[in-house]
This record gives C-alpha cells, structure tokens and sequence, in this order.
C-alpha cells in the first residue's frame, strides 16, 4: 500500500479511537469480538484492582496473557488506557516491568493518570509501569531498546497497520533471545482484494487490514522467528448483505500465535518432556498451544521445534528433558492453519449489524 494511504489509515485509526470513543460504552459494533474463554481466577483478581476509570476505555476482544511472567521485562503494543500494562503489572511483580506504547495522545494521558493509584493499590515501593507515546511500526524511534524485553504482547492491533512485516521486525529488534510475540489478530483465507483493503469500514473492523494467514509463517521466516506456534481461533462471520458482496470469497479468522525469537545454537533433538508444574495459574497443566498440552509429571513427546521452545526460552526451568530414539519416535501432525483449528471447535464468532462505524477490538486505537 502507498505511503499516502498508510498515512490516511493512521490518521482515520488515531481519530476513531482518540476522539470518537470515550468509553466502550461507545462502540458501535460488535465486531472483531471473540468468543472469550474461561478467565482463570488469577487474573481476575488482578483487573479487579485496576481503576474503573481504565477498565471503561478498554475497547478489547480479549485477553493476550502468556504464562510464567514473574519478573519478566514485557512491551505491550497499542496499551490504549493500559488496562493490561496494569494486570501484568501485577503479575510481573516488583521485580518485572512492562511498557505500553500507544500512539494515541488522549489514551496514553489516561494510562499515566493512574500510575501512582495503581503502585499504591499493589504496594510497590517504586513503578514498574512506563506509558510512552508512539508507533509500533517505529519502537526504535519511540526509545525501545533491542534486545530489552521478553515478551511482546499485541492484542488484535497489528492488522489495522499497513506495514506487518515492519511492525514485526521492529517486535523481533525488541525481544531478547528466547523472548516471544505472544499476540492475537485476525487472519484471511486468500490475499485480501484491494476493494477489501479499501473499504473503510471493514479496514476499522479489522478484517480491511487482515494478513493472509500463510505469510504470517513466511514473514516470521524472513525475520528469523521461529516458525509461528498457533494457540487458539475463532471464525468470523459477517451477517450484513452489502459487506458480505464485498468481502465474497474470502473468510476471516481470529486467532492468537506465539512467535520465538530463539538463539543460534546447535539443532535440537526430538525428545521427551514432562512438566514439573508450579508456573502461577497453571500449576497442574500447561495448555502451550493447539497441539501440545502438558500436564504435571506426565512424560510427552515432542518434536524439535518444540524441543528447542522449550530448552531455549524462559520455560527451560520448568520442564525434564530426556534423549529418546528418532526411529521409534512418532511423528505429531502439528495443527498450524487457524481455519482448520476453528473449523474443528464450536466457536464461531457472529458479527452482527456492521453499520456506519468501525471498531475492531480493543487496542486498535493504539496502532500506528
């Protein structure tokens, strides 16, 4: 897409959801709205602590929250009022930080309002939330350090910016090695058709600006990630006669990915893992994507992709590795095409009533 017109989605982006929406009260769909899973209790603990003043201008689908994250260093793109900045908060502990870049001046201010409540109401001694005001396409230019953070998080943002692969890019810049992207966005079937990529309002409903599935793998290939790991999805459904005439052939998803940057070592070998259990939350099993699931003290076997995930990122402390023989190792069909994941659920996402205004989920004021 031309400069021209990246600058005009910026500009239509920052507008809706800096001036038009106040509250999520003022959303006038419920597009790009996933069917939400069981929120697990300690997280719910956590954003029962966060300012009501927050909670209302979080317009999000979700929640993008990556396990095992005491006193880890984690950006989260497109923070908005920094409702998640400040559930992480908690969770990261005194000893971690987290940052929130959003390019939307209004929202930022909001996140800042609150820093000395929220350190007070967790009973931190000093902060450890920073709010900064900038693009996610430009992280260096915003002061992102390289190799600073260990987890990325993104929720339903990346798709309303034009340059996807600039934006990962500067996400992999970021990351320390073993660190991930741990981020949920939407996804098409085909390459979307210009008269798609053009419309306003499925642009804002987060299907305009929705990368092909397949060049997520390839784009991550390029920059040096680990081949995508997909987590969850969900099919979007589009119930409005003149958007689906433009839409046509092509179908949508939303679904959530963990991207490894890890480090250059010698290839790893297809072995057995079992997990020691204990991480916050999941002390007894650890869902890690679609295709592997670990529970406590059981022995799995993994293939060594997954082997090089596990010895190479911050999860190497909570696993048992052993050597086992490749010939009599089974190969594990490996689900990576989120259409085929949500086809195969009975979550279906209905969107309903598209009218004149578009909101994709939560953070999509905050891309850049």
């Amino acid at each position: 897409m031309a400069a021209p017109r990246d600058a005009e989605i910026h500009k239509d982006v920052q507008n809706y959801y800096g001036n038009v929406l106040k509250t999520s009260a003022d959303l006038q769909t419920n597009a790009c709205v996933t069917p939400a899973t069981l929120v697990p209790k300690y997280i719910r603990e956590t954003l029962k602590n966060v300012h009501e003043d927050v909670t209302s201008r979080y317009y999000g689908c979700g929640l993008v929250v990556p396990e095992r994250l005491e006193s880890c260093q984690v950006l989260d793109l497109g923070c908005g009022s920094g409702r998640d900045c400040y559930m992480l908060s908690q969770l990261v502990g005194e000893k971690g930080h987290v940052t929130g870049i959003d390019m939307t001046e209004v929202q930022v201010e909001v996140a800042k309002t609150y820093l000395e409540y929220h350190m007070e109401k967790f009973g931190f001694q000093a902060p450890n939330v920073t709010f900064i005001r900038g693009c996610i396409e430009k992280l260096a230019e915003a002061g992102i350090r390289k190799e600073s953070y260990d987890i990325v998080i993104s929720n339903c943002v990346i798709n309303l910016v034009p340059d996807k692969q600039q934006v990962l890019h500067e996400v992999y810049q970021a990351l320390k090695y073993g660190g991930e992207l741990y981020f949920s966005d939407v996804y098409a079937s085909l390459e979307v058709p210009e008269d798609i990529r053009s419309h306003k309002v499925l642009w804002g409903e987060c299907l305009g600006g929705a990368l092909y599935w397949k060049d997520l793998a390839v784009i991550a290939q390029k920059l040096g990630f680990c081949p995508p790991r997909l987590v969850t999805a969900n099919i979007i459904t589009v119930h409005n006669k003149e958007l689906e005439s433009v839409i046509g052939d092509c179908r949508f998803v939303s679904a959530t990915f963990r991207l490894f940057k890890l480090p250059e070592t010698e290839p790893a070998k297809r072995c057995q893992v079992v997990y020691k259990g204990g991480i916050t939350g999941h002390e007894k099993e650890l869902i890690f994507d679609a295709n592997y699931t670990f529970k406590e003290g059981e022995a799995v076997d993994v293939d060594e992709e997954t082997a090089a995930v596990l010895k190479n990122s911050r999860f190497h402390q909570d696993f048992l590795f052993t050597p086992v023989d490749c010939s009599e190792a089974e190969t594990k069909d490996l689900i990576r095409d989120p259409f085929k994941l949500a086809e195969g659920s009975d979550k279906v996402t209905s969107r309903h009533a598209l009218d004149d205004a578009g909101s994709c989920c939560g953070k999509k004021q905050s891309c850049c």
